[in-house]
C-alpha cells in the first residue's frame, strides 16, 4: 500500500521514493495499522502496553468531562495532528489533543491543537522528548505539551509563556496539574487511576 519509504522507528531513514502528503493520507485511510509521516517517510506505530492505554484513556475522559459546554474538544489517539514548517510536513498521532479550532469534520487531522499529550514508553521516549517536542512547540496555536510517565506518577509540562516555553515537573499522586489555558486540571491520582503503580 505504501512505497519504499517505510520504517519502524523514528531514526533516520533514506529519502528514496518519498511519499507525498496526498499519497500518505490515501494510504493511511486504508491501512490496518497507523503510521506517522515525516517529510515523505512513514513510520509504523508500535502498540502500547495496557498501562499506556489506560493512562491515555483516563486523561481523555478527564478532559472530555471538563470541556463539556466549551468550544474546545479532546481527541484521542485516532486523530492526527499536522505540523507544517516551511517545506517540512509531519503527521503525528498524539495520545490526546485538545482542539479549539478544529479542521473540517471530513478531515482526518487537525492543524491547531492547544494542548498535546504523549504517554511515554521506552520505545517512544527519545522522539517524544526531542523530535516531537520540537515539532509540537513550533505550532503557533500550541499552549501546553504534556509528557506523562508510565511507571511512576510524574508528568513534565511544557507551557507557553511570554518569553517561550517553560518546563514544569509534577510528581506524586497528590499533585494536580492546572490547565487554565482550557479551564481544566489533571489530578495525577486520576491520571493513574487503576494503573497499579508501585508505592513511591
Amino acid at each position: 500500500m505504501f512505497g519504499a519509504c517505510y520504517t519502524t522507528g523514528m531514526s533516520s531513514a533514506p529519502r528514496l521514493d518519498a511519499l507525498t502528503v496526498d499519497e500518505y493520507l490515501a494510504g493511511e485511510s486504508r491501512a490496518e495499522r497507523k503510521h506517522e509521516f515525516v517529510d515523505g517517510v512513514i513510520y509504523s506505530m508500535v502498540g502500547g502496553s495496557n498501562a499506556h492505554a489506560l493512562i491515555a484513556t483516563n486523561i481523555t475522559g478527564l478532559l472530555h468531562a471538563q470541556l463539556r459546554g466549551s468550544r474546545c474538544r479532546v481527541f484521542n489517539s485516532d486523530a492526527k495532528v499536522r505540523i507544517r514548517r516551511g517545506s517540512s510536513t509531519r503527521f503525528y498521532y498524539p495520545d490526546a489533543s485538545v482542539i479549539c479550532t478544529p479542521n473540517r469534520p471530513q478531515d482526518t487531522f487537525n492543524d491547531h491543537p492547544v494542548v498535546v499529550i504523549e504517554v511515554l514508553s521506552e520505545s517512544t521516549r527519545r522522539t517524544d522528548e526531542n523530535e516531537k517536542r520540537d515539532a509540537y512547540l513550533s505550532i503557533d496555536s500550541l499552549l501546553v505539551y504534556v509528557l506523562v510517565e508510565q511507571e511512576t506518577a510524574a508528568v513534565v509540562v511544557h507551557r507557553r509563556t511570554e518569553i517561550g516555553f517553560s518546563r514544569e515537573v509534577w510528581s506524586g499522586v497528590d499533585a494536580t496539574i492546572p490547565l487554565p489555558e482550557i479551564g481544566c486540571s489533571l489530578p495525577l491520582a486520576e491520571i493513574y487511576l487503576g494503573v497499579g503503580l508501585p508505592p513511591s
